[in-house]
């Protein structure tokens, strides 16, 4: 095992702040609308839905009855509220028995009723219904391709949404009368509520031939019935100008935004100068690796933009081409990526990390980085070439003891990254 230093410590004591700042129990209660005169609805679908379902129970003094989809293993004891472990990152049949029975929660309401929807990430594939003609089996497909792909947020929930019976503002359609408000947690760059969970609430400002030109981008296969079918608008989602979206509403209760400025205050108060990047850097894990070394080497080289010692963050979502067979994620590649662009050089620490306590195939969030941890990985028969070039970044820094496990965090803010970057050849830890 590769001993854990300070540096490190201290990076995951940064993560652990950044998760605490969404925190559902602490952000959700400010947010709560009026107890409404008929019934009140919760649906939820989420990372973090269930902990969005307790902080409601726990702070709503009126009839409260729903369901809230979650991943396997992240439930929590609740009372009112009925809860569905279901599959993630690829749906499959209890997704579709979940989505079936969130549009069962919200059918037949009446202008009295009020639905309150507790989205976060992951729900894209926590919930799948998919749409008239479209078959499970085809959107496993799709999904597979499009995550070995590379394909961004973005471009997966567009095509998600034209794919779906429950997405894209579906889900708020069925519930017409009803007034609908939406609490959001962000995993999303930017924070567009249109992508959070693929938006089941909220109206879809993408199209079907969006959706297609996604799918021939990536040389994505489907049958000429779906191609048709999407190039024809069949699929078609509904828009921004429906009247039934009339009265809704939605507030985004945390975001990165959020994780970074409460770390960055926890590293201010013990001393760091701390700096955020960026709570929206997107792009394959190994080219962001590569942007955040070379900042970290003109600072520590050069004193700019800022000057070392002094401590970096950034959000966001980096994606992964998935060639090997191995077990890792965007984060595992991101942290070993920049330990081989760093090749050992002293001075510079580093932290990625999943806020869902997640990362692809992996059991962990993430992992950290420090000097000479390739030489000792080396010196223990890890070859950090073979193992990125095999997506078998998990397996690495699980050898050496590097990874950032949490298990499930119950919030999902997207990912967290933190360089440290000392002086060349001092210590500040």
């Amino acid at each position: 095992m590769f001993a854990r230093p300070g540096q490190a410590a201290l990076l995951e004591d940064l993560y652990k702040s950044a998760l605490g700042a969404a925190n559902p129990m602490r952000v959700l209660l400010p947010h709560l609308p009026c107890i409404p005169a008929g019934r009140t609805i919760i649906v939820g679908v989420g990372k973090a839905a269930a902990a969005m379902a307790k902080a409601v129970e726990a702070n709503w003094n009126g009839p409260l009855e729903g369901i809230v989809v979650v991943p396997r293993g992240a439930t929590l004891h609740l009372q009112k509220i009925r809860q569905i472990e279901s599959a993630h990152p690829v749906p499959d049949e209890i997704s579709v028995a979940a989505g079936a029975l969130l549009m069962q929660a919200v059918t037949g309401l009446t202008a009295d009723d009020m639905v309150i929807a507790l989205i976060s990430g992951g729900g894209s594939s926590l919930c799948a219904l998919p749409a008239e003609g479209v078959t499970l089996l085809e959107k496993q497909s799709i999904t597979k391709a499009l995550l070995r792909r590379g394909a961004t947020i973005r471009e997966m929930n567009a095509v998600r949404k034209h794919l779906s019976s429950i997405k894209g503002g579906r889900l708020a359609i069925r519930a017409y009368p009803a007034r609908v408000v939406s609490l959001l947690i962000s995993d999303i760059p930017g924070d567009d509520v249109a992508l959070i969970a693929s938006a089941p609430t909220l109206a879809d400002p993408t199209t079907c031939l969006d959706a297609l030109r996604v799918l021939q981008h990536y040389e994505v296969e489907i049958s000429h019935a779906l191609q048709d079918s999407l190039a024809s608008l069949g699929f078609e989602s509904p828009k921004p100008d429906d009247p039934r979206f009339t009265g809704h509403s939605h507030v985004i209760i945390a975001s990165a935004q959020d994780g970074l400025n409460a770390a960055a205050e926890a590293a201010r108060t013990v001393g760091w100068n701390t700096h955020i990047l960026s709570d929206a850097m997107e792009g394959n894990a190994r080219d962001l690796a590569l942007a955040h070394v070379a900042i970290a080497r003109q600072i520590q080289r050069h004193g700019q933009p800022f000057k070392a010692p002094c401590i970096l963050l950034s959000g966001g979502e980096a994606t992964v081409t998935v060639k090997g067979n191995g077990r890792g994620g965007r984060n595992t590649e991101f942290a070993l990526a920049m330990a081989m662009a760093l090749q050992g050089q002293a001075g510079i620490y580093a932290l990625s990390a999943g806020t869902d306590g997640l990362d692809g195939s992996g059991d962990a969030a993430g992992a950290w980085i420090a000097p000479g941890m390739l030489e000792h990985a080396q010196c223990n028969g890890l070859n950090s070439s073979r193992s990125i070039e095999e997506n078998d970044t998990f397996s690495f820094f699980d050898a050496i003891g590097a990874t950032v496990v949490t298990g499930p965090t119950y919030t999902n803010i997207n990912d967290f990254r933190a360089v440290l970057i000392e002086p060349v050849h001092t210590s500040k830890i």
